[in-house]
């Protein structure tokens, strides 16, 4: 039987070149892969809101990662990627408050929302910082 077409695909244009970074970013694309197939199996609220409730926990623990990292090597560009972590997390929390209300149903523009998030945030502004990690011999 044939492998089902992910919904997201991590490829090594994701990777940044850090090793414990790549696999957090791993786990992010594998939350979406899990919310979509959530959706697309009409799994109810309380399955939605798991899977939501995971990535929105998980992305803070990523995300102070990241920041670690840029601190202790004095990443010049720290305060605007944290403003972006910020405004992740303000529509993740947003999405999990939303989910936890009656009548409320995940849809495509929402996971469409995260995968294309994730790919733009990691593609430009993680890979601003690669450079600088991997020169203080972060890998």
């Amino acid at each position: 039987m044939e492998e089902p077409v992910r919904y997201f695909e991590w490829t090594e244009a994701l990777s940044v070149g850090v090793r414990e970074i790549d696999a957090q970013h791993r786990k992010l694309v594998e939350m979406v892969n899990a919310l979509n197939e959530a959706m697309l199996a009409r799994a109810g609220r309380e399955a939605q809101k798991a899977v939501i409730d995971g990535m929105v926990d998980y992305a803070a623990t990523h995300f102070a990662t990241e920041e670690k990292y840029m601190q202790s090597t004095g990443y010049q560009a720290l305060s605007t990627h944290r403003v972006e972590h910020e405004r992740y997390t303000a529509k993740a929390l947003d999405l999990k408050t939303r989910v936890q209300k009656a009548g409320f149903v995940l849809t495509l523009e929402i996971v469409d929302f995260l995968k294309d998030w994730l790919t733009n945030h990691i593609q430009k502004t993680d890979k601003a910082y690669q450079k600088c990690l991997v020169e203080h011999g972060i890998r």
